[in-house]
C-alpha cells in the first residue's frame, strides 16, 4: 500500500494498492453481487478425481480445502489477471466495499501511543448521536481493553456489528473518564471525497469508487453545485480503481445527450450488450474536464472512454490503468466466490482499452511500476500504445485502443515533490501523527474558520513547522529530512491538508491538496 529514490518507492506502494483495487472492479447485474449456480455436473471430473486420490491415498494427512483453493487459484492465473477466487472469509468485506455501506458506529480512528484516538465522527451517525468527539481516546470496548498492543483489525471487529445492537465505550476526554453507549447503525462508505466550487462558475467533484451508492451520491453533489451556479465541471477520477459498471453508465448518462451508446460488452459466451443513454442528463451542456492517472481503472475507464469518444469531455492527466475485462461473481457451495471474466467492454467507437496480459500476471501487474522506471510518466510521447489501432471522433480527435485511456492533455508526474530524505515519514505515518497532535494542541484556534474555503485562504502554518515535525519524529527515533524545496512545500501542504481533513473530512483535505496539484491547476485555469 528498494530503490534509492522515493519517486520509485511511492509508485510501487501505490501500484500494489491499485492491483488490490482491481479485485473489486467488476460488472454486476443489478447493483449487488449475484449468486449463480456454477455447476451442473453429470459425473466426476479430472480435478475431483485427483483430489479424491490425494485424500484417500496420500502418505500424510492433508487439508483438502486448502489444496482445492490452491488449485483454483493456479487455474485462474492461467486465464487472465482479473479472474479471481475469493475465500469466504474475505467475501463480506469485499461486498461491503461494493455495497457502499457497513454496520458499525461511524468513526475513523488511529492508534497513537498504544491508544485508539477518534479522528473523525460521521455527521448524524451512531457515534455522533452518542456525542462522541474528535480527540476522544477509547480505552475500553464492552469488556475488552482497547489500550496497549491492540491490532487495528481486532478493534474494528469490536465496534462493527449488526445495526440496532449496542456497544459500550469507556473514553478519556480532556483527562476525564467518560462512558458512552452507542447503538450501531448502517454506515455509508462514501464515493464522493470532495465536491466544491472552485470559483463562481466552475465546480469540482472527486469520485473515489463506483459502489452501489455512487450514482445517488454523485447526483446530490451535482445538484448542490448546480444550485451554486455551476457551469463548468472538473470530475476527478484519479486513483479510482473502478467498481460497479452500471453506476458509471448512469453517471455518464448525466453528461451525454440523445440516444448515444455509452459502452458495450461482448464475449464468447456473452452476447453483445449495448448500454445506451436512457434519460435527459443534468449536465449535458457546459465544459467538462476529467482528471485521470495510472490508478484510474475499470468503471473509471468506461466513463472516461465514453466521454472522450463522444467529444463530451477533455481528459487531463496520465494514461489510465487499462482494464477492459468484465467480471461476474459466482457464489460457491462453501460460501466462497469466483469472480470470472465473461466479456470485454468497448467504448462507443469500439475501442478496447484492456492492455495486454500475454506475458503473464506478474508482468501485467508490474506494468504500471515499469511506467515509472522508464519515465513514461514524465514524457507524453511514450504514453502512446505501440501498434495500437487508431480511431477518430466526430470532431476529428485521434484516439487509441488498448493500454488504457490516453489523455488529451498530458501532465507529467512531478518527481521533485518526492524525496528519499522523507521516505520514513510516510512509512511510519509520522506526518499523520504530527498533524493530529498539532490539531489537538491548537484546536481552540481553529474554531474561528467558518468553512474549508476560509481555512484554505487564511490559515498559515508557523515558519518553524518542519523543525517541529523533525523534533516530533525524533521521539520515535525517526530521522528524516527533505532535501529539495518542493519536498518541503509538499510536507507543509500535506500537514495543512490533514488538519483540514480533521475539520471538514475529505472535502477539506482536497481543497488544500489541490492548491499545489499541477493536474488540477491545468483543469482549473479554463473558462
Amino acid at each position: 500500500m528498494n530503490n534509492k529514490k522515493f519517486q520509485t518507492a511511492l509508485p510501487i506502494l501505490f501500484s500494489l494498492a491499485v492491483v488490490l483495487g482491481m479485485f473489486v472492479g467488476y460488472k454486476l447485474h443489478g447493483n449487488m453481487p449475484s449468486s449463480k449456480n456454477l455447476f451442473n455436473a453429470t459425473g466426476i471430473n479430472k480435478m475431483e478425481e485427483v483430489l479424491s486420490l490425494v485424500k484417500q491415498r496420500y502418505v500424510e494427512k492433508v487439508n483438502i480445502d486448502s489444496i482445492s483453493e490452491m488449485a483454483i487459484e493456479e487455474m485462474l492465473t492461467g486465464l487472465d489477471p482479473h479472474s479471481v477466487y475469493i475465500p469466504s472469509s474475505s467475501l463480506s468485506d469485499i461486498n461491503e466495499d461494493l455495497e457502499g455501506r457497513f454496520e458499525g458506529i461511524g468513526v475513523e480512528f488511529n492508534m497513537f501511543n498504544d491508544t485508539v484516538h477518534i479522528l473523525s465522527v460521521l455527521p448524524n451517525g451512531p457515534a455522533d448521536k452518542a456525542k462522541l468527539m474528535v480527540g476522544d481516546r477509547i480505552l475500553k470496548v464492552d469488556d475488552s481493553l482497547a489500550v496497549g498492543d491492540v491490532e487495528t483489525t481486532r478493534f474494528k471487529n469490536w465496534v462493527k456489528g449488526p445495526a440496532g445492537t449496542e456497544v459500550k465505550l469507556m473514553l478519556e476526554r480532556d483527562k476525564k473518564i467518560v462512558y458512552k453507549t452507542v447503538v450501531r447503525g448502517s454506515i455509508p462508505l462514501v464515493s464522493i471525497d470532495a465536491a466544491y466550487m472552485i470559483n463562481d462558475k466552475k465546480g469540482y467533484i472527486r469520485l473515489n469508487r463506483f459502489s452501489g451508492t455512487s450514482y445517488e451520491e454523485f447526483m446530490k453533489s451535482l445538484e448542490t453545485l448546480k444550485a451554486k451556479g455551476l457551469q463548468s465541471l472538473v470530475l476527478d477520477l484519479r486513483d479510482n480503481g473502478g467498481g460497479i459498471m452500471d453506476e458509471a453508465v448512469d453517471i455518464a448518462d448525466e453528461f451525454i445527450g440523445g440516444n448515444n451508446m455509452i459502452v458495450y460488452t461482448e464475449g464468447k459466451n456473452s452476447p453483445k450488450k449495448e448500454y445506451m443513454c436512457k434519460r435527459p442528463g443534468l449536465f449535458e451542456e457546459g465544459e467538462l474536464v476529467v482528471l485521470m492517472n495510472e490508478g484510474s481503472a475499470s468503471a473509471s475507464e468506461v466513463l472516461a472512454g465514453a466521454l472522450q469518444d463522444l467529444d463530451r469531455a477533455t481528459i487531463i492527466g496520465r494514461r489510465s490503468f487499462g482494464k477492459g475485462l468484465v467480471q461476474e461473481q459466482y457464489t460457491l457451495s462453501d460460501g466462497s466466490a469466483l469472480r470470472l471474466t465473461v466479456a470485454k467492454y468497448y467504448t462507443p467507437l469500439g475501442r478496447s482499452i484492456q492492455r495486454s496480459y500475454k506475458n503473464g500476471n506478474e508482468a501485467y501487474q508490474n506494468e504500471v511500476i515499469k511506467r515509472y522506471h522508464n519515465q513514461q510518466e514524465q514524457k507524453a510521447d511514450t504514453n502512446l500504445t505501440k501498434n495500437a489501432k487508431k480511431y477518430k471522433t466526430a470532431n476529428g480527435k485521434l484516439l487509441y485502443s488498448g493500454g488504457g485511456i490516453t489523455p488529451d492533455i498530458f501532465v507529467a508526474l512531478d518527481t521533485t515533490y518526492f524525496d528519499a530524505g522523507i521516505n520514513k515519514f510516510y512509512v511510519n505515518n509520522t506526518i499523520g501523527n504530527f498533524s493530529y497532535n498539532y490539531f489537538m494542541e491548537n484546536k481552540t484556534a481553529f474554531k474561528k474558520y467558518k468553512n474549508a474555503s476560509d481555512f484554505v485562504a487564511n490559515f498559515n502554518l508557523p515558519e518553524n513547522i518542519l523543525e517541529r515535525l523533525d523534533q516530533f519524529a525524533k521521539r520515535d527515533s525517526i530521522k528524516a529530512s527533505p532535501t529539495t524545496a518542493n519536498a518541503k512545500l509538499y510536507l507543509k501542504t500535506r500537514i495543512k491538508a490533514l488538519i483540514a481533513r480533521i475539520l471538514w473530512d475529505e472535502n477539506g483535505y482536497y481543497q488544500v491538496i489541490n492548491g499545489d496539484d499541477e493536474t488540477f491547476k491545468r483543469a482549473a485555469v479554463g473558462s
